[in-house]
């Protein structure tokens, strides 16, 4: 008997295991558990995924439904992992307490590296790993260096094709083989939690704001930015606006956002699921609104309005993240990084009323060799096998466009091009000089120099 044990971190993830189940992406298994994990900063004060409207439908793919976070309470799951020698009693205790027995597990996990799935992973040891990932952040490096005895173990790295004809970067460096989700079977689930989703005011094509992460950018940059998406929106002659915040956005509808909103004669609605901290899924607005222009930053959402449901989208504020997002290798950078480099701006000429062409040649040139040089600058100890093509691609396509995705600074300390003169291009190619490179900052940094 073998036991599948389903790692989600809220409702997004959820569904992408549910449309995987329902494609056949999964073996048949004697057990198939889902197991919660919220890791937010207060967990007990943030809506619980299994209360979400929509949730109950998704459920029924599963056998049982766990909390880690009861599992390990009074432990923070976010940050919580066993330590090394207290592993077998954590897999011994918690087989007794999910009732397991000695059968294999075999895992699916989100990010592998962040602490719930790494947690799970390293308890259960020896079984089988899937990944999957719900966003844009997957076609980007693993965010860290995952311990071969688990790195060894992923077999595949299932992700939604929200990029055609482009595989996902995450997990590479240990061969594990990319896994497109069929698009169907995602959109069918999509399909599910609209149908759950309770009522709210707002017409048939209205335009769809995504409203940035809060916390990324300085408050009066957030609230700029946000004013300017409500502007640009209103140009273009969009009378209503449909806000759809994050989790962690305790005030998506400000003040100022109405009094904005007021003086250019629009509506702003901000649906309500029912549940605080609970936000209805961007795709539940597509699937019930059908609308006539998506806006955001740098949303898989996005991303998803444009390749699945062929919505027209344009960005705003992807240069100031750009610019923001501290440190370099914030796995956010790569979602931002794709946005900007696909979608029309919101205030230029291409905001336009049609969905963009993201064909797969369409992507390819805008990304290919893009993306494996912003990875490596990212995570250069994780993906080194990368350098090639960023030094290829710094050597050829490096102008006043694509200087934004990348920092000189960053650059030079891994001697890539952009930085040092041609003459002295050999530098980049000798080991020798750059390890004594990085010897002479570290020193020049321990006398405070």
């Amino acid at each position: 008997m073998t036991t599948q044990l389903f790692v989600a971190s809220g409702l997004h993830g959820t569904a992408v295991l549910a449309a995987a189940l329902d494609s056949g992406c999964f073996a048949e298994s004697g057990r198939r558990i889902l197991l919660l994990c919220d890791t937010a900063a207060v967990p007990e004060a943030a809506a619980p995924a299994d209360a979400v409207p929509g949730f109950g439908r998704l459920r029924t793919r599963f056998d049982e439904v766990l909390s880690w976070n009861d599992a390990v309470f009074p432990l923070h799951p976010g940050t919580w992992a066993p330590r090394a020698d207290d592993v077998p009693l954590w897999e011994r205790h918690l087989r007794r307490a999910w009732g397991l027995g000695d059968e294999e597990v075999e895992l699916v996990l989100e990010s592998p590296h962040t602490g719930p799935a790494l947690a799970v992973a390293q308890i259960f040891t020896g079984g089988p790993v899937t990944v999957y990932t719900d966003g844009l952040a997957g076609y980007g490096p693993t965010a860290g260096k995952i311990p071969p005895l688990i790195g060894t173990r992923v077999r595949h790295v299932l992700h939604p094709d929200l990029l055609p004809g482009l595989e996902p970067l995450l997990l590479g460096e240990f061969g594990a083989v990319p896994r497109p989700l069929p698009t169907p079977a995602l959109l069918r689930v999509f399909g599910e939690l609209e149908d759950a989703a309770p009522e709210f005011e707002a017409p048939e094509g209205a335009a769809v704001l995504l409203l940035p992460e809060p916390g990324v950018l300085p408050a009066a940059e957030e609230e700029d930015l946000r004013l300017r998406m409500i502007r640009g929106t209103a140009a273009l002659g969009h009378t209503h606006l449909v806000l759809q915040p994050s989790p962690r956005d305790p005030a998506p509808a400000a003040p100022a956002l109405r009094t904005e909103a007021a003086r250019l004669g629009v509506e702003l609605t901000v649906p309500d699921s029912g549940l605080p901290g609970a936000p209805v899924p961007a795709e539940v607005l597509y699937e019930r609104l059908r609308p006539a222009l998506v806006v955001g930053c740098s949303s898989t959402a996005l991303i998803g309005a444009a390749v699945h449901y062929g919505l027209p989208v344009a960005k705003a504020g992807t240069g100031a993240l750009l610019e923001r997002l501290t440190p370099y290798e914030n796995p956010a950078r790569i979602p931002v990084t794709i946005v900007d480099a696909l979608l029309p701006d919101l205030a230029g000429p291409a905001a336009a009323p049609g969905p963009p062409p993201l064909t797969g040649a369409a992507v390819a040139e805008a990304l290919d060799g893009l993306l494996p040089a912003v990875a490596f600058a990212m995570q250069p100890r994780v993906r080194p096998d990368l350098r090639p093509a960023a030094e290829r691609y710094l050597s050829t396509r490096l102008n006043a466009r694509t200087w934004r995705y990348f920092k000189r600074r960053r650059l030079g300390s891994l001697a890539l091009p952009g930085v040092l003169p041609a003459r002295l291009a050999f530098v980049r190619r000798n080991a020798t000089l750059r390890r004594l490179a990085r010897r002479a900052r570290s020193l020049k940094r321990a006398a405070g120099g």
